[in-house]
């Protein structure tokens, strides 16, 4: 079934065009790059994976509750709505709530994708542009795997977020080569990791888990990936310049603190949007989610040199500036041994199945032949 035939509102274009800025560098130098940067390449190399294969898509999933989401996380909850909701339409509410979710992931993997490859274009170091190639590879991967699960799971898609559309408008807009490393290895990207994190971590379904499980293994490389290379690059900015780069970051997250909320989901439940904007300030599972949104960003945007006063403000003002302290590299550590153990488990799963299979055969022969 066509994708415009699953949206709960189609876009009113089905394309979106970005005016392309900046230069596409090219350079001559082939035998010269940091090591850091050509031993992630290799990783990135080495850890491409087929999604239709890794992935186990004949695990069911129930469309109406995909996520195994509990009544308290939804933002309608103890709310005088709910009270009038049937279990049918509660149910309908899961279903839209993880469409939103998903769809919002898809869009902001197929900007991923995108951005990837405009480094490629326009990062002056080959080492840099080797990585990116493989990263724009991932991103695309990652595009499919969650639209596929929208598609065949839960039938459902919503359009792109107001607040992520400007932010990829504003990372693909800017000249400069490093926006797109800002915006989405350091922004988007963090905004993702927490969201795939808090679902990957609570969700009881088990396709969704395998998901964002290898999705998050990718993701911890390209985040490696910005840190050393905006980290490089902007010691030699002057504090003009990395002052412009900070307020980019600032607004940024104001808006994907403030704008990410599902509100559209509400409202297509009759809700107003004044009041589906009050549930969802209310939502504890919203609180949470805000909390973990900047446990990535933080201590990122830190390590790379962006650590100005007005910056700090801004972190102290949403209660996340001590996150700044935090082991970015035991959190990507972590999230790369997630997926290997699940890998482990499923293997081992596989090999118990075949030898108990191995071993019914040469039963099943030994009594035909007594």
């Amino acid at each position: 079934m066509p994708t415009f035939d699953q949206y709960v509102t189609p876009p009113d274009d089905p394309r979106w065009a970005v005016p392309a800025t900046g230069a596409a560098r090219f350079t001559w130098e082939y035998d010269d790059g940091r090591d850091r940067l050509l031993a992630l390449y290799q990783k990135g190399k080495d850890k491409q994976w087929d999604g239709t294969k890794r992935i186990d898509w004949d695990l069911p999933v129930d469309p109406c509750d995909p996520l195994g989401t509990p009544d308290e996380a939804l933002a309608l909850h103890g709310t005088p709505y709910w009270a009038k909701l049937t279990d049918k339409d509660r149910a309908e509410l899961r279903r839209h709530y993880a469409s939103w979710q998903f769809s919002q992931f898809l869009h902001g993997e197929q900007g991923a994708m995108i951005c990837a490859a405009r480094i490629v274009e326009s990062v002056p170091d080959l080492d840099a542009k080797f990585y990116s190639a493989t990263q724009t590879m991932d991103e695309a991967r990652h595009a499919e795997i969650y639209g596929r699960f929208l598609h065949e799971k839960i039938g459902l898609l919503y359009p792109v977020n107001d607040s992520l559309k400007s932010l990829l408008g504003d990372t693909l807009n800017d000249s400069r080569w490093d926006m797109p490393y800002l915006g989405m290895q350091v922004l988007i990207e963090g905004l993702a990791l927490a969201a795939f994190g808090m679902i990957r971590d609570t969700t009881t379904k088990e396709l969704p888990k395998q998901i964002l499980a290898y999705v998050m293994q990718d993701e911890a490389r390209h985040v490696a990936f910005g840190r050393m290379a905006l980290r490089d690059y902007y010691r030699q900015l002057t504090d003009a310049e990395l002052r412009e780069r900070e307020e980019f970051v600032i607004e940024g997250c104001y808006a994907m603190r403030d704008r990410l909320r599902g509100e559209e989901v509400l409202e297509n439940f009759g809700i107003p949007r004044a009041e589906a904007e009050e549930y969802s300030e209310r939502s504890e599972f919203l609180a949470l989610f805000r909390k973990l949104l900047f446990s990535r960003i933080v201590p990122c945007v830190k390590d790379i040199g962006l650590w100005g006063r007005r910056l700090q403000q801004a972190y102290v003002d949403m209660g996340v500036l001590e996150l700044g302290d935090a082991s970015l590299d035991l959190l990507m550590t972590q999230d790369e041994e997630i997926a290997e153990h699940l890998d482990a488990e499923r293997f081992a799963a596989e090999e118990r199945k075949r030898v108990a299979e191995v071993t019914e055969t040469i039963e099943q022969g030994q009594r035909l032949a007594d």
